[in-house]
């Protein structure tokens, strides 16, 4: 036995260890990604470096230095965490692959597409609707009005189509809605309680169950932000209250996206989910009528987040726009949603080219419209909409008159009788980013019209925030908060549309989970960290990639949606979307490739990259290995462009094996780790027992068969 120091204190190791085995004999982790106890010391990958008091060497890898008597090593300087994060950086710099797949990372909510649609495609419904539920408490709703930035990354479009992301989470969700027969049943633990009385208030709650909850939380507004929030405040153990100022729960769910989208018993179904863990509603109750910040923290509450949307907005701006007949958008929409009677006759004109233009158009030509277009000062290709619905605003019957811009509705007898348009040209892109429209001079034209609807924005409605309630209003009325999602008022957390903008549902929801996790730090009186950003080794966007890489997956048409046929559409609003049946979800899941690490729980690579916080771009620009992804062997999967070179497989398959199925090939930056005699793993003396994938530091090699979730 020798006596040596690490980190000053004093250990008594066999004179045979190497300090790697001394240090973890004692439990100092020394990071490293070539080590394997079954084989003598390699030292190839550097990472393990340690400073040793005399050596002549400022550092030397810890595995293949043996101690001895008096050594003195040091396993934490700046100078030992500078080596091994620039022997990070390099690794990286030529490892090509995903660590996240790309609709994992394109989605504001980070929900693990790659996951649920493996999981319908052995058809495990239930566990896909759980693991959606991890990032988003509303699937049935997403996957009806999702604006779907996931299936825009997907890789498959470079095979031929998209997976059908959206109709696969919808189908899994209404599986769980049909077969949860409370959702539907008065008896389902979700009371809704309606006094006959001037701003009754309307309440929604379920069971607890999770025993007493010591801090309340108050939440204002039940848009998806809100109902996000409440639902992972209520996962760790929150009471929580939402106020809602309208008469029923959802926010712009509910009085802002109509029912041929978005079903009323859907949402329902879902916010009743939602409440069943112990989640309070109170309905008809605003905010500077019935209640303030101040008398919410005076009633008990420990924090308040504001979740109230953006349900302002914009007028027109030209003469006439105060006529009879011309609404907003907006609050055309939250008449729907308040089931009023709304009846059209003759042409209407919807004003703007978002969502919520498409969403009154459609809806115009189910209330009786004769002709309904949308005048969109902009072209086609700038529309902000979905492109799914202005294709099926056009299959309907909406016309559009793009690149003109209104300049004054006429009027006779105080009600709208046209509008007088002018021609738009584009010029240079403007702050959005999108070519900004200018008008063509003698250009002007009149369109006879009886309707004008204006959805040309929304903002927050954050007149009763100001003055002595602590919070700060910003650019757009939206309220300021900080990287925790925290306002200037200490306990105040905010977040969806009042903070954004008008924005996406799945956004909102983002940012309520966002605020969640902020929320919960500071009831339990630690500091509130910001969420790190991921990280995340990318392939990089379509554009950048070589479609030869997928060359060999055979094409496979996307399913399509049973959709109402038009007759029946316009009369009524029943839903346009039909759902997919169980067979086409399970083909159309099988479609998916599997982009994304195998390894991303067990990757060293990436465990180490994270600690140290290395660069993805600090040797961005250099030469990347691509190689062809050899999946011969069913039982192996090897990616040749996640290797690091560390020779475990190698060595494991030889030294301990005695096959020698693997082997290194070239030198320097051209070496690689192939099959023998450059043959596909399979047509070697591989006898697929896997060791060397569990040797693997990496995703290099990874096991051939499907992925279960954990």
């Amino acid at each position: 036995m020798v006596k040596i120091i690490i980190d000053t204190q004093s250990y008594m190791v066999d004179e045979s260890a190497t300090i790697l085995d001394a240090a973890r004999l004692n439990g100092i982790d020394i990071p490293t990604l070539c080590h394997d106890e079954q084989l003598e010391p390699f030292g190839s990958c550097w990472l393990c470096v340690v400073e040793v008091e005399g050596e002549r060497r400022p550092l030397v890898p810890a595995c293949a230095t043996k101690v001895r008597d008096g050594m003195v090593v040091t396993t934490k300087s700046e100078l030992i965490w500078d080596a091994r994060r620039l022997c990070l950086e390099l690794l990286l710099s030529d490892h090509y692959g995903d660590c996240l797949p790309p609709c994992q990372t394109a989605c504001p909510a980070g929900v693990r597409v790659k996951d649920y649609i493996s999981l319908i495609a052995v058809g495990r419904y239930q566990e896909a609707v759980e693991v959606i539920k991890q990032n988003n408490p509303l699937p049935a709703v997403c996957g009806r009005v999702c604006v779907r930035s996931c299936e825009l990354a997907c890789r498959r479009n470079l095979v031929d189509e998209p997976i059908a992301i959206d109709f696969l989470k919808r189908f899994a969700a209404d599986g769980e809605i049909n077969q949860n027969t409370e959702f539907r049943s008065q008896e389902s633990g979700v009371r809704i309680q309606n006094t006959e009385i001037e701003h009754s208030t309307m309440i929604y709650h379920g069971d607890c169950g999770g025993g007493a909850r010591t801090k309340r939380m108050a939440l204002i507004g039940a848009g998806p932000a809100s109902l996000s929030c409440a639902y992972y405040l209520a996962g760790m153990g929150y009471g929580c209250t939402i106020f809602e100022a309208l008469p029923d729960p959802g926010g712009m769910l509910r009085y802002g996206i109509p029912e041929y989208r978005l079903p009323k018993e859907v949402l329902d179904a879902e916010i009743a989910s939602i409440c069943r863990h112990g989640i309070e509603i109170k309905c008809n109750t605003a905010l500077g009528r019935d209640f303030t910040i101040d008398s919410l923290m005076a009633d008990g509450f420990d924090a308040v987040f504001v979740g109230i949307g953006a349900h302002g907005s914009y007028n027109l701006g030209v003469d006439g726009d105060g006529l009879n007949g011309v609404l907003s958008a907006v609050d055309f929409l939250r008449d729907m949603g308040l089931n009023k009677e709304i009846r059209f006759k003759g042409r209407v004109a919807v004003i703007g080219g978002g969502n919520s233009a498409i969403d009154a158009a459609r809806t115009s030509l189910r209330l009786g419209a004769d002709e309904v277009m949308i005048v969109y000062r902009r072209s086609r290709a700038e529309m902000p909409a979905n492109e799914v619905e202005i294709n099926e605003a056009g299959y309907e019957g909406v016309s559009y008159q793009f690149l003109t811009a209104p300049i004054r509705i006429i009027g006779e007898q105080g009600r709208v009788k046209a509008i007088e348009c002018i021609k738009m040209e584009l010029g240079e892109p403007d702050s959005s980013g999108r070519r900004k429209p200018v008008p063509v001079n003698g250009s002007e034209f009149t369109l006879d019209v009886e309707t004008v609807i204006a959805a040309i924005g929304q903002f927050p409605l954050v007149s009763f925030l100001t003055g002595d309630q602590g919070i700060q209003i910003g650019k757009g009325k939206t309220i300021v908060v900080n990287n925790n999602m925290m306002t200037d008022r200490a306990g105040v957390f905010a977040a969806g549309d009042v903070v954004s903008g008008a924005s996406t549902a799945i956004e909102a929801i983002a940012g309520g989970k966002r605020a969640a996790c902020a929320i919960d730090q500071y009831l339990r009186g630690v500091d509130i960290t910001p969420q790190a950003d991921v990280f995340n080794v990318s392939k990089g966007s379509l554009d950048g990639i070589d479609n030869l890489e997928f060359d060999g997956v055979e094409k496979q048409a996307r399913v399509k949606m049973p959709e109402l046929e038009i007759a029946e559409r316009l009369k009524g609003f029943d839903e346009v979307e039909l759902g997919l049946g169980q067979a086409d979800a399970i083909l159309e899941a099988n479609r998916c490739l599997k982009c994304g690490c195998n390894a991303i729980d067990t990757c060293g690579l990436r465990k180490y990259g994270i600690e140290y916080g290395v660069s993805l771009d600090r040797f961005k620009g250099g030469k990347v290995h691509h190689y062809l992804i050899d999946n011969s062997n069913p039982a192996i999967l090897r990616d040749p462009n996640k290797c690091i070179r560390c020779g475990l497989c190698v060595r494991i398959c030889l030294e301990i094996k005695g096959i020698g199925a693997l082997g290194f090939v070239n030198r320097g930056f051209e070496t690689t780790i192939e099959p023998t005699f450059g043959k596909p793993l399979s047509e070697t003396g591989c006898d697929s027992c896997g060791k060397c994938v569990d040797s693997c530091p990496t995703g290099a090699l990874c096991g051939g068969s499907v992925v279960v979730i954990s």
